[in-house]
């Protein structure tokens, strides 16, 4: 399976069957990713190193004026795109398979986990796997630990504060905070 079947079949919505073709395919783009993510955080890197590595594991066109601080995990490596002006930090941990889109001018801080899988609720079919993407638009500003489950939108110009676990979509220009985040004011 191609990067852009894999692509494609996540964007459908079907969930991944345990042991299938495309569930093989993500466990081959996660041992490439543990590789690549192993030369990431195993040693320093200039930054035109960083950024070639990130490249190689997002295969996409990375923006130049992205930046990330190591360490850096990720499960898949194949389902994420990053916009313009866009900071990463260390310790964030990306599960991408189902989509992760990151807009212009995004801060994302420390130790941040972005989910976008969720196994079957049947215990008869546990293994299998549903995935829906995270939506983070332009400016916003996700605060250190946070955790955003899947299928969020992150509306432009909003802040998740430290900490939160977002469950639902968050309005643009709001501040979000707590387990559960909720409103709790306006930007």
């Amino acid at each position: 399976m191609t990067v852009e079947e894999f692509r494609n079949y996540m964007e459908s919505g079907k969930p991944v069957v345990a042991g299938s073709d495309v569930h093989q395919a993500m466990h081959l783009f996660s041992q490439q990713a543990m590789r690549i993510t192993a030369k990431i955080n195993g040693v320093y890197n200039e930054p035109e190193k960083l950024h070639q590595l990130l490249s190689e594991l997002w295969e996409i066109d990375l923006p130049k004026n992205f930046g990330l601080f190591p360490p850096f995990n990720t499960d898949c490596g194949k389902n994420t795109f990053i916009g313009e002006n866009v900071f990463i930090n260390s310790g964030c941990k990306f599960q991408d398979q189902g989509g992760i889109y990151i807009g212009d001018g995004a801060l994302i801080g420390h130790n941040v986990t972005l989910c976008t899988i969720n196994h079957n609720s049947d215990p008869e079919h546990r293994g299998d796997m549903v995935f829906k993407p995270i939506h983070i638009e332009e400016n916003v500003w996700i605060g250190a630990g946070a955790i955003i489950l899947p299928g969020v939108r992150i509306g432009a110009g909003a802040i998740v504060a430290a900490g939160a676990v977002v469950t639902k979509n968050v309005v643009p220009r709001t501040v979000v905070a707590g387990v559960p985040a909720r409103k709790i004011k306006e930007v």
